[in-house]
C-alpha cells in the first residue's frame, strides 16, 4: 500500500474570509500532495521496506534512527504529509465550530498559561518569530502538561531526538508563506490572528484527551 492525500473535511472555499479558496486549493492539492508523492517514492525504494506497514505518525518516530540515505526525504516528506494532515483536521467552517475550549482542556489551558488569551498570545509569538518556513504547535510532554514550541521546515513534535521539545500536537499552524501569501502577502501575524476564527477546539478537545492517555490525533492517516 501507499499514502493517498486525504480530502479536505470541508470544501475549500469554507474557510472564508479567513483563508481563501484559492490557498486552499493549492495547498492541498499541490503541496500537500507533492509531499505524499515523495514520501510514496521514499517507502517504494530499496532502502525504504523498513517503514512499509507503519502509520504515518509511527513515520515520524522513526525519523530519528533512519538510515542517511533516506532520513532527510522522510523527515521532509513525511514530516509534510503528517503535518498537512494534521492542519486540515484542526480547522472547520465558522458557525460550525466550537471557537473556544472547554471541560479538562480549558482547566488545563488556564492551569498552565493562565488564561486563552495568554496561550494564544505565546501561541502567535512562537508562530510570527519562527525565521523563515515552519510551524507553531501547542503539544502535550510525556508528564502530560501543555507546551507551545515551533519547528522549522516539516519537522513536528513527534520527531523525538530530533526537535528540542518532543511530544504529542494536539494543534499546530502552518507558517510556510505558501500558506498564506495570497491573502496577507507579508502580514504573517495577520494571517495568524484570522486563522483562530478557524480552529474547532472540539478537535482539538479530543486530540487532547488522547494525548494525555498517550494516544495520538484524531485524523486517519492510510498505512503504508
Amino acid at each position: 500500500m501507499a499514502f493517498a492525500l486525504p480530502p479536505l473535511p470541508y470544501a475549500y472555499d469554507a474557510l472564508e474570509p479567513y483563508i481563501d479558496s484559492t490557498t486552499m486549493n493549492i495547498h492541498h492539492t499541490k503541496h500537500h500532495n507533492t509531499y505524499v508523492t515523495n514520501v510514496n517514492n521514499v517507502l517504494a525504494g530499496e532502502n525504504g521496506g523498513s517503514l512499509k506497514g507503519l502509520s504515518l505518525s509511527a513515520i515520524q518516530k522513526e525519523v530519528v534512527s533512519l538510515p542517511d540515505s533516506i532520513k532527510t526525504a522522510v523527515r521532509n516528506s513525511g514530516g509534510g504529509h503528517w503535518n498537512h494532515s494534521f492542519f486540515w483536521s484542526v480547522m472547520g467552517k465558522t458557525g460550525s465550530i466550537a471557537e473556544a475550549p472547554s471541560g479538562d482542556l480549558k482547566s488545563s489551558i488556564e492551569s498552565t498559561f493562565g488564561s486563552l488569551d495568554e496561550m494564544q498570545k505565546k501561541f502567535n509569538t512562537a508562530a510570527a518569530t519562527r525565521f523563515g518556513s515552519g510551524w507553531a504547535w501547542l503539544s502535550v510532554n510525556a508528564d502530560g502538561q501543555l507546551f507551545i514550541s515551533s519547528t522549522p521546515n516539516q519537522d513536528n513534535p513527534l520527531m523525538e531526538g530530533i526537535v528540542d521539545q518532543p511530544g504529542t500536537p494536539i494543534l499546530g499552524l502552518d507558517v510556510w508563506e505558501h500558506a498564506y501569501y495570497l491573502k496577507y502577502q507579508n502580514r504573517r501575524p495577520e494571517y495568524i490572528a484570522s486563522w483562530w476564527k478557524t480552529v474547532d477546539f472540539d478537535v482539538i478537545a479530543k486530540n487532547y484527551t488522547a494525548a494525555k492517555s498517550g494516544g495520538l490525533p484524531a485524523f486517519d492517516t492510510p498505512l503504508a
